[in-house]
């Protein structure tokens, strides 16, 4: 063993045994607990930043752990290998985007295995072979033959820089999540998948998951959009005919001042055609080529139809808006407006000068004639509102659905903000979507026996931007059932294949079906699944949607298909900037930059190479547009992956943001050295170990193993149940400092000092399992430290090691003793009667009482 702790000579040693081992290679067995530990598959887009680091590093800490509590544990990995970044990178290189793809995983894999991180490899997946995507093809037949599938014109969200679809989970503050670029509408043939018909579903199974974040599922929650409501009838003035409306809020009925209708309504379209003008006004809807931001400026347009509807409580006359704020796809597609309580109803009353009627008396508000030109949508007391005077909101809605349910006129409706998922993707590197049109215009599936549908080889790299797939003719160019046909042009959205890579992975080479039943149900569902917040509304949704349909069509079993789920902070940098010439950010490298510090260790000047002024823009999340990221095998070369592990547990909880800090990085690699010095000292120590016995111990022994029982005890529950990884290494490192002053005087001395540091290595095992496994192979002659369980605490060593005990005389304090926590109250009594410090406190004096209250205080009564 070396003297010295040098990463670079001992991990590629480990990682090779690993791999010559195959020790994280795992299998089915039914005589032990399972726990399938994932972290959210990367794209192989070049090289690992800190964000994967920190989700890889915490997915293979708690994956050791659960193995050293001897269960059988899979922790598997793959890449999601399709995408735009693969045909960008083609463009500008001149390379295809499989041979992009493919460079980037071997890469990737080498930098995923220099961290040690313990994969099966076996079961890696690439989302892009065909084997894969094979089987997603299918899947998708089959849910187009149940009819959860279909295709139509949509005005969709279409990015231009991308050339591409955007679901609208995509699309963020108008512009396009991945390139910025304003978003505009465009009607295109898009292929969908009918998500809203799981609404229900997604929304109340969020109950089932007691362990993922809560913010996680209230975002979920909120982008469902579920709204209980009621569906009532208003009738078409002079007409036989209705309008039906929905709404969440019965109690503001008696304000309904107008009804707004959305231009693609039925009714607005029927209209339309005896109506010039309002023909003219619908067709103005159609938003395409229009930004998101532009269809906002244009928001509250609205046309008079000059037609009323009659209210049904009051029966007074109301007039028909059609207005483009109204949605046609939620609810009914009609709102009953009430503009004294409602934003959007108030905006378009106000600009069309509509008659506003206040019929809600909030509770917070005291005077209602100090309210001028505001909405009110608070809940309150009625007023204005006739028979339902002073009602509060649960007695209005009562008597309300009460009155319109003797009209037979009201029904209880739940509705969603949920859109179906547009899956259908313009571009050339994804699965293509196994369909094709016959010359007839009949939409017919590949026949399976055809499956997989392959990507044709592209030529010109430009092309990628052209529709690659429809200039491929000998490609799109095919014969169903003795008919000519196009095959469908699109490719799937990759979302797609992001969201069964999970149950792939229980069955990676199986042949005969898209997943095995038998080894799927041994390991699903996934016991941990580790990934960003910023997945929380697409994968995530997506993820569990997927999975119910599987679980629909007899593919999997279970509901949902994570157990537990944790969402990472992000990892942050000092970053700085200069403005350009073109009043833009050009974002400068730390190493670039010289900074000057004040006594709390802020940064208070900031200057370049040159001595121009550069601007500090703190702390912000690492990225290679701010010029601000940190090169994992940069730190690994100086440093080992264990310190970069290590730091990354330690710096931050697993939730909230880490700052990154070298000298932090820097201590970690001090307390690393510092053990190995240590234990390297023990080594060169010859002597014959054996079980301690406890009575046998003195004092300073029996203290460290106190310690040493309560931080197992300790680190524990901070890794099994907190998942508090930060606080369980400070334990860790408290118990080595102790150590380290632990002097060797006697044999027992060397046996408390091999089971404390045995035990200090197992428990780091999971953080620094190169580090570890060296220390142990050297502890234990040869022997292998990732088969070996988790240290086990028992509490006879975590009793305390002396009562202290509060001495009185007559009700006053005149001292403090300490007495070993073994003996009885008798032998309580006689120590402390005899001990030399009472007997100078008594003064010879008689003890005619003695008080004692067990642990706390024994008073004397002289």
């Amino acid at each position: 063993m070396e003297q010295e702790y040098c990463p670079k000579d001992i991990e590629k040693y480990v990682q090779t045994y690993w791999e010559n081992n195959k020790t994280f290679h795992v299998y089915e067995d039914e005589l032990k607990e399972k726990y399938y530990c994932l972290p959210m598959l990367p794209y192989p887009s070049g090289k690992l930043h800190m964000g994967h680091v920190r989700n890889y590093t915490i997915s293979d800490v708690i994956a050791r752990y659960q193995r050293m509590l001897g269960k059988n544990v899979l922790q598997p990995i793959g890449w999601d290998a399709f995408g735009l970044p693969a045909e960008e990178a083609a463009i500008k290189n001149n390379i295809t985007p499989s041979c992009w793809t493919y460079k980037n995983i071997k890469y990737m894999k080498k930098q995923l295995k220099s961290l040690g991180f313990s994969y099966d490899w076996s079961r890696e997946i690439t989302t892009c072979e065909p084997e894969y995507y094979k089987w997603e093809q299918w899947f998708f037949i089959q849910l187009y033959k149940k009819k959860l599938v279909y295709k139509k014109n949509s005005l969709v969200n279409w990015c231009p820089h991308d050339k591409t679809v955007l679901a609208n989970e995509q699309v963020i503050n108008g512009c396009c999540w991945r390139c910025q670029s304003t978003v505009i509408k465009k009607k295109i043939p898009q292929w969908f998948l009918k998500i809203r018909n799981y609404a229900e579903c997604l929304h109340n199974d969020l109950n089932q998951l007691k362990n993922w974040p809560e913010k996680v599922k209230n975002m979920q929650k909120n982008w469902i959009g579920r709204s209980e409501g009621f569906e009532i009838s208003f009738n078409i003035k002079n007409s036989n005919k209705k309008i039906k409306i929905f709404t969440t809020r019965l109690d503001t009925i008696m304000g309904v001042t107008y009804i707004a209708i959305s231009p693609l309504h039925q009714f607005s379209v029927s209209l339309s055609k005896k109506n010039k003008i309002l023909k003219e006004f619908i067709q103005q809807q159609n938003y395409e080529n229009c930004s998101i931001e532009e269809i906002e400026k244009i928001k509250f347009n609205g046309i008079n139809t000059n037609i009323f509807v009659n209210h049904p409580i009051t029966k007074k006359s109301i007039p028909i808006w059609i207005a483009n704020f109204v949605i046609n796809d939620y609810g009914t597609g009609v709102v009953m407006s009430v503009p004294g309580h409602n934003e959007n109803d108030w905006i378009f009353a106000t600009k069309h000068n509509l008659k506003i009627k206040y019929v809600i008396h909030p509770f917070n508000i005291e005077n209602m004639n100090l309210v001028k030109k505001n909405f009110l949508s608070e809940k309150g007391i009625l007023m204005n509102s006739g028979e339902f005077n002073k009602l509060d909101y649960y007695n209005a809605t009562k008597e309300i659905k009460k009155k319109l349910s003797e009209q037979n006129n009201i029904k209880i409706k739940i509705i969603y903000k949920l859109k179906d998922w547009c899956i259908s993707r313009q571009r050339y590197w994804g699965t293509p979507i196994p369909m094709a049109t016959t010359k007839n215009g009949e939409i017919v599936p590949i026949p399976e026996k055809d499956l997989p549908v392959l990507l044709p080889e592209i030529n010109n790299y430009l092309d990628l931007f052209k529709k690659p797939l429809k200039k491929q003719s000998n490609w799109s160019n095919t014969e169903i059932n003795n008919q000519s046909a196009n095959r469908e042009i699109d490719t799937f959205d990759t979302f797609m294949e992001s969201s069964w890579y999970y149950a792939r992975y229980t069955c990676p080479n199986f042949k005969k079906g898209m997943i095995n039943p038998i080894t799927s149900k041994y390991w699903l569902p996934v016991d941990q699944y580790i990934g960003g917040i910023e997945h929380a509304i697409m994968h995530l949704m997506y993820f569990r949607f997927y999975h119910k349909l599987l679980r629909d069509f007899k593919l999997l079993q279970f509901d949902e298909p994570v157990k537990n789920l944790i969402c990472q902070g992000m990892v942050l940098s000092e970053a700085f900037y200069q403005i350009g010439k073109d009043n833009k950010r050009n974002w400068i490298s730390k190493s670039n930059v010289y900074i000057e510090k004040n006594n709390r260790g802020e940064i208070v000047k900031a200057y370049d190479k040159k001595g121009k002024k550069v601007t500090y823009a703190g702390m912000i999340k690492m990225s290679k547009s701010k010029n601000n990221g940190i090169e994992p095998e940069l730190i690994i070369n100086e440093y080992g992956a264990d310190t970069i592990r290590l730091f990354i547990m330690f710096a931050a909880p697993i939730e909230s943001s880490l700052e990154w800090n070298e000298s932090g990085l820097k201590g970690i690699y001090r307390f690393l050295k510092k053990l190995w010095k240590l234990s390297f000292s023990y080594i060169q120590i010859q002597h014959k170990y054996k079980n301690i016995d406890l009575n046998l111990l003195n004092k300073k022994q029996r203290t460290m193993y106190h310690l040493l029982h309560k931080t197992i005890a300790k680190v524990s529950d901070d890794i099994g149940r907190r998942k508090s990884f930060n606080t369980a290494i400070s334990e860790i490192m408290k118990l080595v400092n102790i150590l380290v002053n632990f002097k060797l005087e006697n044999e027992e001395d060397k046996c408390i000092m091999k089971d404390s540091l045995i035990s200090i290595i197992k428990m780091l095992y999971p953080f620094t399992p190169h580090f570890s496994f060296i220390l142990w192979k050297y502890l234990n002659k040869n022997c292998f430290i990732d088969n070996e369980k988790w240290p086990v605490f028992e509490k006879k060593f975590l009793l305390k090691i002396n009562n202290i005990l509060i001495v009185q005389i007559n009700g006053k304090k005149k001292c403090i003793i300490e007495i070993p926590n073994n003996l009885t109250k008798e032998e309580i009594l006689s120590y402390v009667k005899n001990s030399t410090l009472l007997q100078k406190k008594l003064n010879n004096e008689n003890i005619h009482k003695i008080i004692y209250i067990p642990n706390k205080i024994i008073n004397f009564i002289i």
